[in-house]
C-alpha cells in the first residue's frame, strides 16, 4: 500500500511544479471535452474534442487562448479545402499530394503559426471518409468543443501566476553570481594556477546557460499575467522583472570578461600572487560589497510587498555606497603599485573598468530611468497595436472627468 501512495505523495509535493500543473489541467480538460462531445457530436468516439483540449490547454491563460484560436482556424481551413477537393476530384494519390500542398500553403497564408500541419491533417482525414460533409462538420464541432472547454477551463479555474517562480530563478542567478564574485575576491591575494583561473572563467561562461533558463521562466511568467483575472498590474510585473533580468544579464557578460582579464593576469604571473597584499585586501573588500549589491538588486526587483522593497532598496543603496568607497581605495593602491611595477598595467585598468560597468548597471538612478523608458515603450506599443481600444479608453476617461466636474 505505501508503494502505491508514494507517487501520489510525490505529486502533491510538486503541486506547484509547472510540469505537474500542466499534466493535471490538460488531463482534466481533455476528459471534460470528451464527455461534452459524446452528447453533442454524432460520432461514436469523438476523440477530436479531447485531442483539441489536450493541445490548447497551456500553462498560462494567454497561451491557451492563442492556441485555441489558431487550432480552430487551422481545422476550419483544412476542412474547407477537403470539401472543395472532394467535390472536384475525390481521393487519389495525386489529389492527396495536391491537398497536402494546398493545405500547408493555406496554413502559412492564414498565419496559423505552429498549427500549419494541423491544416493538412484535417484536410486528409476529411477527404479520406465516405461522407465528407457530415464528417467535416463533425470534426469542426468537436474542435470547437475541445477549444471551448479548454478556454472555459482556464477562465473558471485560472492558471497559476508564475511571477513568484520567475522571481526565485532571478534570485538564484544573482546568488550564483555573488558566489563567483566572493571566490574571485578570496583568490586575488594568492598565487593562482592558470587552470584554476580558467576554471573561474568557465564558471562565468556557464552563467550564460543560467540566464537562458531564467529567461524561459520569465517568458512563462509574462504569459501568465496576460489576460489573467487574478493579476491587476501585469504590465508592471513584466517590466520590472524583464528589466531586472536584462541588468543581471549585462552583469554576467561583464563578469565573464572580468574573469578573462584575471586569467590573462594569472598567465603572466605564474610564480607570484595576482596582486600585492594591500591591493588584494582592497579588491576583496570591493568584491564583497559588489556581490552583496548584486544579490540585493535581485531581491529588489523580485519583491512585491512595498515594505520589503523599501528595505531591499535601502540595503542595495548602502552596498553600492560601500562598493564605490572600496573601488576608490583599490584604484589608489593599484595606481601606486603600477607606478612602481608597471607590468600588465593594462589588465589592472581593464579590471577597474569592468567593475565600474557593473556599478553603473546597478545604479538606482539608472534603474529608475530604464524602468520608465520600458514602461513608456510598452504603453506606446499597446496603443499602436490596439488604436481603437485606446480611443475608447480616452473617451471613458473624458466622460468620467466631465461627470465628476461640479456645475
Amino acid at each position: 500500500m505505501p508503494d502505491v501512495l508514494d507517487p501520489l505523495a510525490e505529486l502533491v509535493k510538486r503541486r506547484h511544479d509547472p510540469v505537474v500543473v500542466q499534466t493535471v489541467r490538460s488531463t482534466a480538460a481533455a476528459t471534460i471535452a470528451y464527455v461534452v462531445a459524446l452528447r453533442l457530436s454524432k460520432e461514436p468516439a469523438p476523440l477530436t474534442a479531447p485531442l483539441t483540449a489536450l493541445l490548447v490547454v497551456q500553462v498560462t491563460l494567454y497561451a491557451t487562448l492563442t492556441a485555441s484560436v489558431r487550432r480552430v482556424e487551422a481545422v476550419i481551413v483544412g476542412v474547407l479545402i477537403a470539401i472543395a477537393f472532394s467535390v472536384l476530384v475525390g481521393l487519389t494519390w495525386w489529389s492527396l499530394c495536391m491537398i497536402i500542398l494546398a493545405a500547408q500553403t493555406a496554413g502559412y497564408l492564414t498565419r496559423v503559426g505552429d498549427w500549419v500541419q494541423e491544416v493538412a491533417i484535417s484536410a486528409m482525414l476529411v477527404l479520406g471518409v465516405a461522407q465528407v460533409t457530415t464528417y467535416a462538420w463533425d470534426r469542426v464541432l468537436e474542435t470547437l468543443i475541445g477549444a471551448g472547454v479548454g478556454m472555459a477551463f482556464n477562465f473558471f479555474l485560472a492558471p497559476p501566476v508564475w511571477v513568484e517562480t520567475a522571481g526565485k530563478s532571478i534570485e538564484d542567478l544573482a546568488r550564483r553570481m555573488r558566489q563567483l564574485m566572493l571566490h574571485i575576491g578570496e583568490e586575488l591575494g594568492s598565487h593562482i594556477a592558470v587552470d584554476r583561473a580558467a576554471a573561474r572563467l568557465y564558471e562565468a561562461r556557464r552563467l550564460d546557460h543560467d540566464v537562458a533558463q531564467v529567461d524561459a521562466a520569465l517568458r512563462q511568467a509574462e504569459d501568465s499575467v496576460r489576460l489573467n483575472p487574478r493579476v491587476k498590474e501585469g504590465l508592471l510585473y513584466r517590466v520590472v522583472l524583464r528589466t531586472g533580468l536584462d541588468t543581471l544579464e549585462i552583469c554576467t557578460v561583464i563578469l565573464r570578461v572580468m574573469t578573462r582579464t584575471l586569467t590573462d593576469l594569472a598567465k603572466a604571473r605564474t610564480d607570484e600572487p595576482l596582486f600585492p597584499e594591500d591591493v588584494a585586501d582592497a579588491l576583496k573588500d570591493l568584491f564583497t560589497h559588489l556581490s552583496a549589491a548584486v544579490e540585493n538588486f535581485a531581491i529588489l526587483v523580485t519583491t512585491q510587498v512595498s515594505a520589503n522593497a523599501e528595505e531591499a532598496e535601502s540595503r542595495l543603496s548602502s552596498e553600492l555606497v560601500k562598493a564605490h568607497v572600496s573601488r576608490d581605495r583599490a584604484a589608489d593602491r593599484l595606481l601606486r603599485r603600477v607606478q612602481e611595477h608597471p607590468r600588465q598595467w593594462q589588465l589592472h585598468g581593464a579590471l577597474l573598468a569592468e567593475i565600474d560597468r557593473i556599478l553603473d548597471e546597478l545604479d538606482m538612478e539608472q534603474r529608475s530611468k530604464r524602468l520608465m523608458e520600458e514602461l513608456d515603450r510598452s504603453t506606446r506599443e499597446k496603443h499602436e497595436r490596439f488604436p481603437y481600444l485606446h480611443k475608447i479608453q480616452r473617451r471613458l476617461r473624458r466622460g468620467r472627468k466631465e461627470s465628476s466636474t461640479p456645475f
